[in-house]
């Protein structure tokens, strides 16, 4: 990769690059199961941190991969990369899995380009599509293993339907596809998670936010980002209204 490429087209190559790298890996047969997942993290993970080094030698690097440095923080820019989302989907043979390259300035998700090799897809916050118009009835996205009640609780009073998904990639990237109206997430992420995510829906013109409406920050000195909200604008307002409302038991 060079690196006069602008930022937007350099996540874009890299996110595609290596999930290229992670499909053909997959059809090598050389790895199965939950030895593909770790041979697939740590490829990708080794291809882009050797590309960002090289092409942006003075920006810092978050990796899901990586051993931090909280040194980082002190640079306004941090590319923020998750090589695998949805491990365990891309071990099983499915494609709701992800590549996330990132990069947050002064906290803020200004560039994202999410990767879904599965589907031979790249979504960038460059070269934003237009929204489709929302689905009828509404749909909410969760995960297959353990989707939040608060999201649960939502659905049933927005009359939602349920649509279970993978990888966090996939399901931000679903909404900004129009496939999905809504991906409300209380169950645990980090930065690597959905820095990427959330730069593209914010290019697309998506509500991101905290589930408690406050602003998603990156290049936090913790990367535990636990909980976030991706909806179309218009239905914000009640997302968060009823996010808030909900009490568990």
């Amino acid at each position: 990769m060079a690196a006069e490429e602008s930022d937007e087209r350099l996540a874009e190559l890299l996110a595609t690059a290596a999930g290229l790298m992670l499909l053909d890996l997959q059809a090598s047969g050389k790895f199965v199961g939950k030895s593909l997942g770790q041979a697939g993290d740590a490829r990708a993970n080794a291809m882009l941190m050797h590309e960002l080094r090289a092409a942006r030698p003075d920006d810092a690097i978050l990796s899901e991969e990586e051993k931090d440095n909280v040194v980082r923080c002190d640079n306004r820019r941090a590319w923020i990369v998750d090589p695998l989302d949805g491990t365990r989907e891309y071990s099983e043979g499915r494609s709701d899995w992800a590549v996330h390259v990132a990069l947050a300035i002064q906290g803020v998700p200004k560039v994202g380009a999410v990767a879904l090799p599965g589907l031979g897809l790249t979504l960038t916050s460059g070269s934003p599509k237009p929204l489709e118009p929302a689905n009828v009835p509404l749909k909410m996205l969760v995960s297959r293993t353990r989707p939040a009640a608060e999201a649960v609780y939502v659905a049933e009073k927005l009359g939602a339907e349920l649509l279970e998904m993978g990888s966090a990639g996939a399901k931000a990237m679903a909404v900004v596809r129009g496939e999905a109206d809504i991906y409300l997430h209380t169950g645990g992420q980090y930065e690597w998670d959905n820095c990427a995510p959330a730069a593209v829906a914010v290019a697309a013109g998506l509500h991101v936010s905290r589930v408690n409406g406050s602003p998603l920050v990156y290049n936090c000195a913790d990367p535990y980002l636990p909980d976030l909200l991706i909806c179309r604008k218009e239905l914000a307002e009640e997302v968060l209204r009823l996010a808030a409302e909900y009490s568990p038991g």
